[in-house]
């Protein structure tokens, strides 16, 4: 971050008769718009759909608190009682507050207009204006999935979670949860385990941390991703703010994975919102009757989830390349494969290249099974993936 020079800011609007003077560090252009958008987000009645409505109408945010009547008449939807409010000087004494918030502690602001901000978060109408975040986080390219789940994880559900983001792990995805306990929190562990990047979205102000006892796990976090959310340094971890947070989860990422979750609650909220934001949604089948279990299967049952029993489903529906991975698979000399893997190999060193469903019916195995083999011969550096779902020996 740059260095600060500090500047006296003064703020006269229009003949509203208000005069209001500021002191604050002050960096760059970016940062006199921050102040303004800041204080946009803490009038009355300006959610995130209003706020970007005004934030692209007017070409600088500034100019929303100078408009006059001409400027204003556009707008459809938004009348005069709205920019009466912006008039009130506690919006920026708020504004004030948080921007010196963020500058001493050096958080990170991402603008929904910006080129930084989350690219698939754009695309929901409902995203914030907003994200501050911890940490060292790097989106530009990276493929990004979400995981949920219960806070009550199973045994099972555990080594689910772990051999998931494992198998995943060569393909260098950015592993997003919600940092709560359970699923998340193993979540986030498996990924710095394999280190991946890993964010935490939080539902509450970055001058905290929920729960405490997560509090070990924020350096090596932070070291390696960080935490993220679009609470003000005011905000505790309220109930309804945990609801905000999953719609952050589900829309910053390509698709959301339900490990274990019961029929009501955070995870299946998350996977209402993905399917609204035209995402991919996978579920872990569990058995009939576990509490845990319900939640999964009536996702799958009513197709608003992709069963998910490996990576490989996961691959193989989102059509990931493995030739565009960052982390190189060597090639294994006097590899062990077992029965699967060497049928396949075997009929892709005879016929040369294949399609996937045409290598499944020849080996007489489901598409499902032949694409998790498929990848673990990837893995193993015995077989690459072309174009159109084709596959060959390397």
């Amino acid at each position: 971050m740059p260095k600060s020079s500090k500047i006296l800011f003064t703020i006269f609007i229009n003949n509203w008769d208000i005069f209001y003077t500021f002191h604050f560090q002050y960096f760059t252009m970016r940062h006199e718009d921050l102040f303004y958008v800041l204080a946009l987000l803490k009038a009355e009645g300006v959610g995130d759909v209003i706020a970007k409505k005004l934030l692209s109408h007017f070409p600088e945010p500034e100019e929303i608190f100078k408009s006059k009547g001409a400027s204003r008449s556009a707008l459809e939807g938004i009348g005069k009682g709205l920019f009466r409010k912006l008039k009130d000087k506690t919006i920026f004494e708020k504004a004030e507050a948080e921007l010196k918030f963020i500058e001493t502690n050096q958080i990170s602001v991402s603008y929904c207009l910006d080129n930084d901000y989350p690219h698939r978060l754009k695309h929901c109408s409902d995203g914030p204006v907003l994200l501050f975040s911890s940490g060292n986080i790097q989106l530009k390219n990276k493929k990004i999935i979400s995981i949920v789940g219960t806070r009550q994880i199973s045994n099972y559900g555990q080594q689910f979670c772990r051999n998931l983001i494992a198998e995943l792990s060569p393909l260098d995805p950015i592993i997003v949860s919600g940092f709560a306990y359970g699923v998340d929190i193993v979540a986030h562990q498996a990924a710095l385990e394999h280190n991946l990047q890993t964010i935490a979205i939080v539902a509450h102000g970055l001058n905290q941390i929920y729960p405490k006892s997560h509090k070990k796990y924020v350096y090596q976090l932070e070291e390696n991703g960080g935490l993220m959310t679009e609470f003000w340094s005011s905000s505790n971890p309220d109930r309804e703010n945990f609801v905000r947070r999953n719609r952050i989860v589900a829309g910053i990422s390509e698709a959301t994975i339900v490990i274990e979750s019961a029929e009501k609650g955070g995870s299946m909220l998350t996977a209402n919102f993905a399917n609204d934001y035209n995402r991919d949604v996978f579920a872990v089948p569990g058995r009939v009757g576990d509490k845990y279990s319900h939640g999964c299967n009536l996702l799958i049952k009513t197709q608003k989830a992709n069963l998910l029993t490996s990576a490989a489903d996961l691959v193989y529906h989102l059509n990931w390349d493995l030739e565009t991975k960052t982390k190189p698979i060597q090639k294994q000399l006097f590899v062990d494969l077992n029965s699967e893997e060497q049928k396949i190999y075997d009929f892709l060193f005879k016929n040369g290249k294949e399609l996937l469903d045409l290598i499944a019916l020849e080996c007489e195995f489901p598409v499902f099974k032949t694409a998790s083999t498929l990848l673990n011969l990837e893995l193993k550096g015995l077989v690459r993936t072309l174009p159109g779902k084709h596959f060959e020996v390397i």
